[in-house]
């Protein structure tokens, strides 16, 4: 009787391979399938071992390679066929990853699931900026949300931002406009500081800061694009907090 593999929903991180647990990177390394979001550095994947397959299935704002539902199969087909599968994900894959989702799939199959957790991309965002989301003076509360989604304009964010409390947006680029109206209807003050982090933990990262208001015409100037996550918060505007930076600074 063939045995069932395993498939291993493994985060990858914000984009350093120093960044990777050891778990992850030890089955990244021992792999012979990998299946890996769009947005995993190429430096995670060229740990890979040198016979592993690896299939992308790229994710890209309207254009899919595949649908999340054939993702969920083909992982369900490989370990069905005996094959032991790392899904690689960048950041955390439970925390806007679809991991759930690849994980239920995987469980009605009858397919043995262990889930690697990595560094999420608002951890590892903030860390590199050196802004932290919570600060006894600043936040003691942090939210994330989705700022791509259907409906964005009737999501009921009441409370997520403000004094004492830190908003970590992701997939908010193409959507900054649309963000920045929703929270300044809802009574966020127009001065309220935000942070833009793009490509976080990459040679090539920015940190572009501004107030609230400018948030969509920073985006437009600075011609910002994924991966960039936003945080929304007094944290965002403590320069005390601000150490030296080998990231490229941006103000509004």
């Amino acid at each position: 009787m063939k045995k069932t593999g395993t498939v291993y929903l493994v985060g990858a991180g914000p984009g350093d391979p120093d960044l990777l647990t050891l778990r992850a990177a030890r089955l990244l390394q021992s792999a012979r399938l990998v299946v890996h979001d769009g947005l995993v550095d190429p430096a995670i994947l060229a740990l890979a071992h040198p016979d592993a397959r690896l299939i992308s299935v790229a994710k890209k704002r309207d254009r899919h390679t595949l649908p999340q539902g054939e993702i969920n199969q083909l992982l369900v087909k490989e370990a069905l066929a005996g094959r032991d599968v790392v899904r690689l994900k960048g950041g955390d894959p439970f925390i806007f990853g679809r991991g759930g989702e690849e994980a239920e799939d995987c469980r009605a199959a009858g397919v043995p699931v262990e889930v690697v957790p990595g560094i999420s991309a608002a951890n590892g965002a903030a860390a590199a900026a050196q802004i932290a989301l919570t600060h006894r003076d600043a936040a003691s509360i942090v939210s994330f949300v989705a700022g791509q989604c259907k409906g964005l304009s009737d999501q009921n964010w009441a409370g997520l931002a403000g004094a004492g409390r830190t908003l970590v947006i992701y997939m908010g680029v193409k959507t900054a406009a649309q963000i920045a109206e929703k929270l300044m209807a809802d009574g966020l003050a127009p001065d309220m500081p935000i942070a833009i982090i793009e490509n976080a933990a990459r040679a090539e990262m920015r940190v572009l800061r501004g107030p609230l208001a400018a948030l969509p015409d920073l985006v437009d100037r600075e011609r910002v694009i994924s991966p960039a996550l936003i945080i929304i918060g007094e944290v965002t505007g403590r320069t005390d907090l601000q150490l030296v930076h080998t990231a490229q600074e941006v103000s509004a």
